[in-house]
């Protein structure tokens, strides 16, 4: 579901990227197709160069959003794998422990546990989780 998400952000990315380069090629006159007298009256005169400009600015912005919108996706996925392993396990109660992910793959547990034992289960469960830099443990012991 994840993975299927962040294609489609990307995918939304690249045809933005290309619709920006196309309409600002066309605006250019860089299509290749002959001129085309017009009788009427004259169309205002583009702004080329403020059109490449504006496209650029446009890509950029969309890329942003497309890597924000993909560490939210892995900062949701690596607190989901925590919170399943810890579902698994017999001896930790994940329905009392919260699980908060940042950004470097910094995990927050807090919550309340019913013994030592617990505490470091949950702790050494997220500890093995691929993709964790570290463990902040704010678990209360009850």
């Amino acid at each position: 579901m994840v993975r299927l998400l962040l294609k489609f952000v990307l995918l939304v990315v690249i045809i933005a990227v290309v619709a920006a380069f196309y309409f600002g090629y066309r605006m250019s006159g860089g299509g290749g197709d002959a001129p085309v007298e017009r009788t009427g009256p004259s169309a205002p005169a583009v702004d080329t160069q403020k059109a490449r400009e504006t496209g650029a600015a446009i890509g950029e912005t969309v890329a942003t959003g497309a890597a924000q919108a993909q560490q939210a996706l892995s900062e949701g996925s690596l607190t989901a794998k925590i919170k399943s392993k810890m579902a698994l396990d017999d001896t930790v109660r994940a329905a009392a422990i919260n699980v908060d992910t940042t950004a470097g793959g910094v995990v927050t547990l807090s919550g309340t546990v019913s013994s030592e034992a617990e505490r470091a289960k949950a702790l050494q469960l997220a500890r093995e989780t691929a993709g964790v830099s570290s463990v902040v443990d704010r678990l209360v012991l009850r």
